[in-house]
């Protein structure tokens, strides 16, 4: 059995869903956006499901550079102090996992047990989930390397299924049989006719026990995470794994074990659940007017049945529309019959091959200091709105082809331009000459707003030579990031 102890969440926040494009993309992924009403995002939903307590410990989170400071501040936001294990490169799931597991064992011994969780899933019945998390943990008690089957409510071709076998630890779960692909429409029915699971991707096992069997069968992969979190650093609270980690293969963590292990396991999740996998998704899990209709934001129809409508800036507007699903940003719109949702991610491919900017960056791009957004750009100008919060700074930096106008439009700010520093008051200016050493900060206890104007030759944001910055973002040559 495994020692009477708390499980250790590793929630794996890394990835960068396109799947609900145009409002998630690269840079904004959807496991940070908050895609319903009265809701948090889906990261902080997934943290609160496990939040610690007195059957889980605190969790240990996975993401990626990019990702690292959304991580931090959304889990703070709602009281929750994770580890944040930093990735150097994106790996798949498998080197993640493993990275985690490793981690888990370095903080609470050898015995822990895991559970790893997709920060992206929809769970809609808490107390279910933590009852099925204790029949995982008995079957992780028994040596097994347990996965969640969802009990299918149609017969989706979307999700990989899950063929249970005989029963285990009195009929609290079953030996995995099988596991299925994606299959096309009359095969899921017969998978759903025949007892068939949805396969969730979520895990609970005991630590060693997954470490073991995946030095079975892919050995590089465990060499690769041990060496990269034996060199990890410490950096600004973060966990930074080495350079080692870049050598692990890419492998996905079904693959790599799940798929060839004879000590997998299923519990069946008899609660409400969705990875969120397209807008379709979406649709279903919102709260559907009495026509069928899902709507998000500045939003009217007339005569509409039966379609989603999400508006995250411009009035949306739809007149005797039919199973639609129609999103809106403030640079694009997306209108599709909602059958068809899955091939967005065709779409997005095509955008990023014409390298359209709309296909990966979002229009408001957050940063560890805060967000900015650009509100107009044309040859020679760029206007921007800036938000700086409480107590945070910009790189001192500066900039070869432009020059730059910041007008203070809600609470104070501290500028500095050389060796003169000067604040700077709700509707007053201040001018920024091109090639001059600046920087930006909040003194106060409000956010500080303003709009930047622009002006030069190159208004690109890797235009920016940063000489100090609190967040360790420095580089000896200009860097592709903003502010």
């Amino acid at each position: 059995m495994i020692a009477d102890s708390k499980i250790v969440p590793v929630i794996l926040a890394g990835g960068s869903g396109t799947r609900l494009w145009p409002i998630s993309r690269d840079s904004l992924p959807k496991q940070f956006l908050a895609l319903a009403e009265d809701a948090g995002t889906l990261y902080q939903e997934t943290l609160r499901r496990v939040a610690p307590g007195a059957l889980f410990a605190a969790p240990i989170v996975v993401t990626n550079e990019e990702f690292r400071f959304f991580a931090q501040r959304q889990a703070r936001e709602i009281g929750i102090e994770p580890t944040v294990l930093l990735e150097p490169v994106r790996r798949d799931s498998a080197p993640a996992l493993l990275a985690a597991t490793l981690l888990a064992q370095r903080l609470h011994g050898d015995e822990v047990s895991v559970l790893v969780l997709a920060a992206d899933h929809v769970i809609g019945d808490t107390p279910a989930f933590h009852a099925a998390c204790h029949k995982a943990l008995n079957a992780a008690g028994l040596g097994h390397i347990v996965t969640f089957g969802i009990t299918p409510t149609e017969p989706r071709t979307s999700y990989g299924y899950i063929r249970p076998g005989a029963a285990l630890n009195g009929g609290s779960a079953a030996r995995v049989e099988a596991f299925a692909e994606k299959p096309h429409a009359e095969l899921a029915r017969q998978y759903m006719d025949e007892g068939y699971l949805w396969n969730s991707g979520n895990f609970l096992f005991p630590a060693q026990l997954m470490l073991d069997e995946a030095e079975l069968y892919e050995p590089d992969v465990v060499d690769a995470v041990r060496r990269a979190l034996a060199s990890a650093k410490s950096d600004l609270g973060f966990c930074r794994l080495g350079a080692d980690f870049r050598s692990a293969p890419s492998v996905s963590i079904d693959y790599a074990v799940m798929e060839r292990t004879s000590r997998a396991a299923v519990v069946e999740g008899r609660f409400p659940w969705s990875d969120v996998g397209s807008w379709n998704a979406m649709r279903e899990i919102g709260a559907a007017d009495e026509r069928g209709n899902v709507q998000r934001g500045p939003v009217r129809l007339v005569d509409a049945q039966d379609s989603y409508i999400h508006s995250d800036g411009p009035l949306v507007a739809a007149v005797g529309v039919k199973g639609l699903s129609i999103i809106a940003t403030g640079d694009a719109v997306l209108v599709m019959p909602s059958e068809r949702s899955e091939e967005v991610k065709h779409l997005v491919a095509a955008l990023k091959a014409e390298r359209r900017n709309e296909a990966n960056e979002h229009p408001k791009c957050h940063r560890p200091w805060g967000s900015y957004e650009t509100i107009n750009l044309g040859g020679r100008f760029r206007v921007k709105k800036i938000v700086v919060d409480p107590g945070e700074r910009l790189s001192l930096q500066k900039h070869h082809h432009r020059s730059e106008h910041w007008i203070v439009v809600r609470g104070t700010a501290e500028v500095t331009v050389g060796e003169t520093v000067s604040t700077v008051h709700e509707n007053q200016s201040t001018y920024i000459p091109l090639g001059s050493v600046h920087r930006l900060s909040n003194p106060g206890r409000i956010p500080l707003e303003l709009i930047e104007v622009q002006v030069g030759s190159y208004l690109g944001e890797d235009d920016i030579v940063r000489l100090e910055d609190i967040y360790q973002r420095v580089e000896a040559a200009p860097v592709l990031a903003a502010e």
